[in-house]
Parts: structure tokens; C-alpha cells; sequence
């Protein structure tokens, strides 16, 4: 007997064991991040959260996920813009199903059967449509500059097509415009420009006012430094006056010490100016009698000179020497005019020494007058042959300065037109013979005198013997 409620029990256990595996195979769980759909025999149920019993064979469920879906939105075409410009556009779009029943249904409807990228490429081909016509209605400017702006726009045209799939879009960013015409680039450079130059004036005016207040502040600097210095002046100004004043009377007694010091000195110097004074004239007295010396045996010197000269002079012509004469003569007495004048003026100062010198000077010249005179006399007797020996000797002299300029001739051409004569060199040296033939002639010209004649007289004087001159008797 109790076996067999053993065995009832234990076939009972085994039996509710069963049961309950069979419940829990059938019992379905739904996440939070999903949705069950059921149907079968009881119509379509949807299992949000919570769980439900699957009566096998005459039901059947299946999963809907609720998650968030993210994908790319990027057109494989260009997207032109409402001012005809072509831009590419990427973007990123978060979708999920909505959680309400109907939505729900909706979306197991049209994506319980599509797998994932299947269901992803139908939401993509819906909104890159509206993306496009979206883009058509905008401007560049509006899409780059406020992307917020089409992000909402894109959502509120979205929504209708999307609620019908049970769907609805959480967000919808434009993560990327650009294009192929460096539209994009280019549109910012006027801004850039524009921030540079604001940043340049912002920089300018920063510079101005700083260079204002560095003014300002060195201006109240050079003002108080001016106030400074002005009292700075005036204490040195008072300090100087009061120096001043001690110096005034220090000089003062300095003056009237120099002035006793200075009258003692001058005493003393006018007794030494009068001893000196007397020793100055013995001094001069001396000196006079050395310079009388002096001149003396100058004179003698002079007097050996003239002697000399009177030989020298007998070479030169009768003419020069009666000029030479003349003109030392009057030489003589300027010079013994303007001596004495010169003695007299200085005879008031030094007469003895005065004296002196007009009386040496003047023996002097009389010494030189008496040297002309006996040089006159012997050009009176020179003789016709000293003349014609003169005219000999400078001969050669006066051919070779006529014939200077040909010395300074680079180069001689001689053209030889075959007519009679002399022709090529010979005609040249005749013409120089004749130049020089010419010599007496133009002495003639010059002197007045008769070469014929003169050369007459040197021979009949070489005929006499001694070579005396001429009888004038």
C-alpha cells in the first residue's frame, strides 16, 4: 500500500515536472528593448515588457526590435542647391519604432520579415529623398551656416513618411557639405577677411590708445620733471647768487691786495726799464761800429766784383752794355734816394747807426756808377772785329732757332713733281743753306751796319800789326 502512493506520488511529481517544462517552453519574455508579436487562434497581441504562454501549433511570435537605429545618410548623386550649386551631403540619422500599439503593428507589418540592412536600406532611400528636396530649397550658406535649421526641417518633412512605417526620427545631424567647386572654401574668405581686418583694427585702436596714455603719462612726467627742475634752478639760483657775492668780496680784497702788490711791481720794473734802456743804447753803439765794419769790407768785396765784372762785360755788345749802364745808374740813385730817405726817417730813433748805413750805401753806389762808367768807356773802345767776332759766334745759335721748328716735325713727305732742279732731300737742305744765307742780311737789317764793310776792316786790321786800331787822325 505504500508503495503504490510512492509510485502515485512520484508519478505525480514527474507528471507536474513536465507540465512545468512544457509551460516554461511555451512562456515568452519580451525585453525592454523589444516587442513580441503573437498570433494565431486569438489574433495578433504585442508583448511589451512583460511575458505571455505560446500555445504551440496554434500560435506562433516573433520578435520586433524597439532600439535605436543610427545610419548614414549620404547620397551617391550630387544634391544641387537653389542656387544651382552641387554639393554633396553627408548626414547621420537616428530612427526607432514609435512604442504605441499601432506603430508597433505597423512596423512588424512592413519589417518583421526584412532583415536588418534590408530594413535599414528602405528608411535610407526615404530620406535621402527628402534630403534632397530638402538641399533644392536652400542656399549654401543656409545649409553650412545652420545645419540645426535643416536638421529640423528634414525631421518635420520625415515624419509623415515615417509614422506610416511606425517609425520616428530622434535626430537627424549633417555631418559633412561639401563640393567640387571650392564654393564652400571660397565662401569663407570674406568672413576671414573681414575677422583679419576687424582683428587688424581691433589691433590698431589698441596700439592708438596705448600710445595716447603712454603720451599722456610722459607728458604729466616731462610737466612734473619740468616743476622738478624749475625749483631745482631756483635753489641753485639763490645758492650761485649768495657765491656770487662771497666771490664779489673776496675779489675785492683780492683787488685792492693786487692793487699795493702792482705799484710796488712798477717801481721796481721802471728802475729796471731805465737800466735797461741804457744798456740797449751801449748795445747799439757797438753794434753800429761792427755794421760800419761790415760794410766796409763789403765795399772792398764790391770793389773786386766790379773789377771782375769789367772783364766779363768787354764780351757784350756796345748797345746792351750803354743800356745796362744807364738803367743801373738810375738804379743807383733810386736806390741812394730811397736810402737816404730811409736813414732819415730812422735817424730820429738809432742816427748814428742811420748815418752809418746811408754813407755805405752810398759809397756804394757811387762805387757801381764808377764801374759803369769805366765799363762805358770800354765798349767805346771795343773794335769792329769784337763786333763781327760776336756776330760769328751767335751765328750758329740763330741758324739753329730757325731751323727749331723742322726738330719737331714727326715725319717729312717730299713729292717730287719731275719738273727742273734740285728735288726729294737736296731740295730741302738748299733751302736750309739759303735760310742761313740770309743771317748778314738780317743783321744788316737790324744794325745798320755793312757786313762788306766790316769784314773789310777786320782784314786790313789783321794787316797791321799788333792788331792796332784804326787812324782816326
Amino acid at each position: 500500500m505504500p508503495t503504490i502512493v510512492t509510485v502515485f506520488i512520484g508519478l505525480g511529481v514527474v507528471v507536474l515536472l513536465i507540465i512545468m517544462t512544457s509551460i516554461a517552453k511555451m512562456f515568452r519574455k519580451a525585453g525592454p528593448n523589444e516587442a513580441i508579436i503573437v498570433y494565431g487562434f486569438r489574433g495578433p497581441r504585442i508583448i511589451k515588457g512583460s511575458g505571455a504562454i505560446i500555445f504551440p501549433v496554434v500560435e506562433s511570435c516573433r520578435q520586433l526590435s524597439l532600439e535605436l537605429m543610427s545610419f548614414d545618410v549620404a547620397p551617391q548623386q550630387d544634391l544641387y542647391t537653389k542656387q544651382g550649386v552641387a554639393v554633396t551631403v553627408e548626414a547621420v540619422a537616428q530612427i526607432k519604432v514609435r512604442s504605441d500599439r499601432e506603430s508597433i503593428l505597423t512596423a512588424a507589418e512592413q519589417f518583421l520579415t526584412k532583415a536588418p540592412p534590408q530594413r535599414e536600406g528602405l528608411i535610407r532611400l526615404v530620406m535621402e529623398g527628402h534630403l534632397r528636396g530638402i538641399i533644392g530649397q536652400l542656399t549654401v550658406e543656409q545649409i553650412v551656416k545652420e545645419p540645426e535649421m535643416v536638421g529640423e526641417r528634414m525631421r518635420a518633412t520625415c515624419a509623415e513618411d515615417i509614422s506610416k512605417m511606425g517609425l520616428e526620427v530622434i535626430s537627424f545631424t549633417i555631418k559633412e557639405v561639401r563640393d567640387k567647386n571650392d564654393y564652400i572654401t571660397n565662401m569663407g574668405r570674406p568672413d576671414i577677411a573681414r575677422i583679419k581686418r576687424d582683428a587688424d583694427v581691433a589691433a590698431a585702436e589698441a596700439e592708438r590708445d596705448t600710445a595716447i596714455r603712454r603720451a599722456i603719462a610722459l607728458r604729466e612726467s616731462a610737466v612734473a620733471k619740468a616743476a622738478a627742475d624749475q625749483e631745482r634752478v631756483l635753489a641753485e639760483t639763490q645758492s650761485l647768487a649768495k657765491q656770487a657775492q662771497a666771490q664779489r668780496d673776496l675779489d675785492i680784497q683780492k683787488a685792492q691786495f693786487t692793487e699795493q702788490s702792482r705799484k710796488q711791481e712798477a717801481q721796481a720794473d721802471k728802475a729796471y726799464e731805465i737800466q735797461t734802456n741804457v744798456m740797449q743804447q751801449q748795445v747799439i753803439t757797438e753794434q753800429v761800429k761792427v755794421q760800419q765794419i761790415e760794410k766796409e769790407q763789403q765795399i772792398k768785396v764790391q770793389e773786386a766784383e766790379i773789377l771782375r765784372h769789367e772783364k766779363e762785360l768787354i764780351a757784350t755788345v756796345l748797345k746792351q752794355a750803354e743800356i745796362e749802364r744807364q738803367r743801373i745808374e738810375n738804379l743807383a740813385e733810386a736806390e741812394k734816394s730811397r736810402l737816404t730817405i730811409e736813414a732819415e726817417g730812422r735817424a730820429s730813433a738809432i742816427r748814428a747807426q742811420g748815418e752809418a748805413e746811408a754813407a755805405v750805401i752810398f759809397q756804394k753806389g757811387e762805387a757801381e756808377a764808377k764801374a759803369m762808367n769805366v765799363k762805358a768807356a770800354a765798349y767805346q773802345e771795343w773794335t769792329q772785329a769784337a763786333v763781327v767776332d760776336r756776330l760769328i759766334s751767335s751765328m750758329p745759335e740763330i741758324v739753329r732757332a730757325m731751323s727749331e721748328p723742322l726738330s719737331k716735325v714727326d715725319r717729312i713727305t717730299i713729292v717730287s713733281t719731275g719738273g727742273e732742279g734740285s728735288v726729294g732731300a737736296n731740295k730741302l737742305t738748299g733751302d736750309l743753306t739759303k735760310i742761313a744765307a740770309q743771317v748778314p742780311a738780317l743783321f744788316e737789317a737790324l744794325s745798320g751796319m755793312d757786313m762788306h764793310e766790316l769784314m773789310a776792316n777786320v782784314k786790313s786790321m789783321r794787316a797791321r800789326p799788333n792788331g792796332a786800331g784804326p787812324d782816326n787822325s
